[in-house]
């Protein structure tokens, strides 16, 4: 029987991206998200160029109600998970402290942080039962430096990097492997959600810049997969050529 994947946030940029090049590796892939559509598209795609089985599962990651109903619903084949990648984030907002919504802050929690935690719950789980497991876990260049502005949003990527710490040691005598990717600028829809579908403004940030794309992501993703049993690569940090870390940026005129 060949390997399983689940990744969340499938149906735009890094997960969308993901999920493609790991059913074109051979990969069975379990595709959640919150737009059925997308879904249902993107499981049509795979199927079209792969072989791969492909389970669309739609519901809200902020739901946890929801989320143990979608994944109890897996049968136990596809309960096997080899990769589980935690993808599903976004910012809100783009303010300073005293300014900010607390509907923003509240949905990047939701999403980011505790969402991010149900899944996982869940899955390590299923790791445990088999001893063996890939956890990759999305996090940001936010994770480990705070810019103005980016206050809550940095936050909750600080707490992936801490959970993604704690997950590797709390998992490590189950024999399940815990890394963390953390992008710098990339272009998906990120911008577009952080201004609240405000796309003159979301162009901007790539203004003067060619960013990573959700495919250089999922490349690296395929790497950390790919590499053998006894070999974790705990942390890779990802950059476009024109960005030095979140405060220096090379901007062409």
């Amino acid at each position: 029987m060949g390997k399983t994947a689940l990744i969340t946030g499938a149906t735009s940029g890094i997960g969308h991206a993901t999920a493609l090049r790991l059913a074109r590796n051979g990969y069975d892939v379990i595709l959640t998200g919150r737009r059925q559509d997308r879904l249902e598209h993107l499981k049509g795609v795979i199927r079209q160029e792969t072989q791969a089985e492909v389970i669309p599962l739609c519901f809200d990651i902020r739901d946890k109600r929801a989320v143990a109903e979608a994944l109890e619903s897996l049968e136990p084949r596809f309960r096997a998970v080899d990769v589980l990648v935690n993808n599903a984030g976004l910012a809100a907002g783009l303010e300073h402290i005293d300014e900010g919504s607390l509907e923003d802050w509240e949905r990047m929690i939701d999403t980011n942080v505790k969402g991010l935690l149900y899944v996982t719950r869940i899955v390590s789980g299923w790791m445990i039962s088999r001893s063996s497991g890939h956890i990759i876990n999305m996090g940001s260049v936010a994770g480990v430096q705070t810019y103005e502005n980016g206050n809550v949003y940095c936050a909750t990527k600080h707490a992936v990097h801490a959970l993604s710490e704690g997950m590797r040691i709390d998992l490590l005598r189950h024999g399940i492997k815990v890394s963390e990717i953390r992008p710098g600028m990339v272009e998906t829809e990120f911008s577009t959600v952080r201004f609240h579908g405000d796309k003159e403004r979301a162009d901007q940030v790539y203004k003067g810049v060619t960013p990573l794309y959700g495919d250089d992501i999922a490349s690296v993703v395929e790497w950390l997969v790919s590499l053998p049993p006894h070999m974790n690569v705990t942390e890779v940090q990802v950059m476009p050529t024109q960005q030095a870390d979140a405060f220096y940026t090379y901007r062409k005129q």
